[in-house]
């Protein structure tokens, strides 16, 4: 096995634990009583093992957009530039496709697409697109364009932003600021925009640019500790950040008589849109596991591989699977047919009383994750053995 394939290993290793990960939230969200009307991050209405289940899976999104902008320069690092643009915007358009017409059903199960929601793949698909088209010009301007909206974005904190019932109000908004809202299209039909763009695009150009870090030619033991510093400094940030309350996030940390909920109001920084703060924290931490893990070979490794080299794939059916389940406990548990719409939440076969304590959550969880195991081999085997033009999308 080559040193190359090692670093694509760890990359696929770190890729498969937030995924399966990230299936816990979508858990929670989907079978937890309350779980889809309530906020697990509120220090105010949290206990304990609530607000981890829900901290532990900020961690997913900002390490998988990361990484994804790591593989986007891998696939594109043997190809001429433009070549290589041009398929990371076809790629981008084709994931609008995919969060629109298929996530948003497997979300909802509802054929009619009354709410269409928006989220990480909309991020990731928008951020493709322009990834393709500043990496045209070159690597250099990627990293800059990067570095700008990692860090500087949370600067319109402080600055007084155009009326959101302007044009310019609402594009900024919807690429900047927005922490979530829905769109009204018609009288029956809207958008749930939960996954503002830019913000994140920051991510994925950052992990584009230190994608060259694995080059077979690079120094294994240089990039392992500048991943580890640059994680570690990451996440000291957030630390002093948070505690002083300087820049990074919208608000500030509260102090509360109990100590617990001071501890919890300390670590619920922003995700929608991301903060600096928030990256600091998830990102900090991730970025220090990746530096750490690319001699594992153990068990463990292995299983979060399975999981990892066919993220795409697990990412939409778990969705769907998700939901499945839902629709079974949603007739078990002797509900019918006018029961199936909801008006409190967008997502069908989901009454207000339905739901579970959150052991029962925890089992379901490793459950979806059990059946999908097949599956994601199957895929996987798949893809190594068959060339038609629409794998290199997935």
């Amino acid at each position: 096995m080559t040193t190359e394939n090692k670093r694509i290993l760890s990359i696929d290793i770190l890729r498969g634990f937030v995924m399966i990960v990230m299936a816990l939230d979508h858990t929670r969200d989907f079978f937890l009583l309350g779980g889809m009307t309530t906020d697990p991050m509120n220090p105010d209405n949290t206990y304990l093992s609530l607000f981890f289940t829900r901290w532990i899976t900020h961690l997913c999104a900002p390490t998988f957009v990361f990484l994804s902008g790591i593989s986007a320069y891998l696939s594109s690092k043997n190809k001429d530039p433009k070549q290589a643009g041009n398929f990371l915007i076809k790629r981008g358009f084709w994931l609008l496709f995919v969060e629109i017409g298929i996530i948003t059903l497997g979300l909802t199960f509802n054929p009619l697409y009354n709410v269409i929601i928006l989220q990480v793949i909309w991020a990731i698909g928008w951020s493709m697109i322009l990834l393709g088209i500043l990496s045209k010009i070159s690597h250099r301007v990627v990293s800059v364009v990067g570095l700008i909206l990692f860090f500087g974005h949370n600067l319109l904190n402080y600055i007084t932003l155009p009326d959101a019932t302007t044009f310019a109000g609402r594009l900024i908004a919807a690429t900047l600021t927005s922490s979530g809202t829905f769109i009204p299209v018609s009288e029956t039909h809207s958008i749930g925009l939960f996954y503002v763009i830019l913000p994140w695009t920051g991510a994925m150009f950052l992990g584009f640019s230190i994608g060259h870090w694995y080059n077979k030619e690079f120094d294994a033991t240089t990039r392992r500790k500048r991943l580890f510093y640059i994680g570690l400094a990451l996440f000291l940030s957030f630390l002093v950040l948070r505690y002083f309350g300087w820049y990074g996030n919208p608000t500030p940390r509260k102090e509360y008589i109990e100590p617990i909920k001071t501890f919890f109001s300390f670590l619920n920084v922003s995700k929608y849109p991301p903060s600096l703060q928030y990256y600091g924290m998830t990102l900090g931490l991730t970025i220090m596991l990746l530096s750490q893990i690319e001699n594992l070979k153990n068990r463990f490794a292995r299983l979060m591989m399975v999981y990892g080299n066919v993220p795409f794939f697990y990412y939409v059916i778990h969705f769907y699977l998700i939901h499945f389940i839902l629709v079974i406990v949603f007739f078990a548990s002797g509900y019918g047919t006018k029961d199936v719409v909801n008006p409190q939440i967008p997502f069908l076969f989901h009454p207000p009383n339905l739901g579970f304590n959150l052991g029962i959550v925890y089992l379901i969880w490793l459950s979806v994750i059990a059946i999908l195991y097949k599956p994601c081999i199957w895929f996987q085997s798949y893809k190594a053995t068959h060339s038609q033009w629409w794998l290199r999308y997935l």
